[in-house]
């Protein structure tokens, strides 16, 4: 029969490449956890640039959409006083 080898594959290749793969696929696992080292995560802010300060971010807040203008003025008068 033509097929009594196709099932004997799995003989060499299982004992061979199994361990490889799950080294691969655990050091891939590690690395979506842990990230790499230095990288900012997604939860962490970004830092603000140097001389930008607290009245351009806020400016910039509105800009955007992210405050309306109640809230801009309310947090441009405690910035200021």
């Amino acid at each position: 029969m033509p097929h009594d080898n196709f099932w004997q594959w799995h003989f060499w290749f299982f004992p061979t490449f199994m361990p490889i793969l799950w080294f691969v696929i655990a050091g891939l696992c590690l690395y979506f956890i842990f990230g790499r080292r230095g990288a900012r995560k997604p939860w962490e802010s970004s830092p603000s640039p140097e001389g930008e300060s607290a009245l351009d971010i806020l400016k910039k807040r509105y800009a955007k959409g992210e405050i309306n203008k109640d809230e801009f003025e309310q947090m441009k008068r405690d910035i200021s006083g």
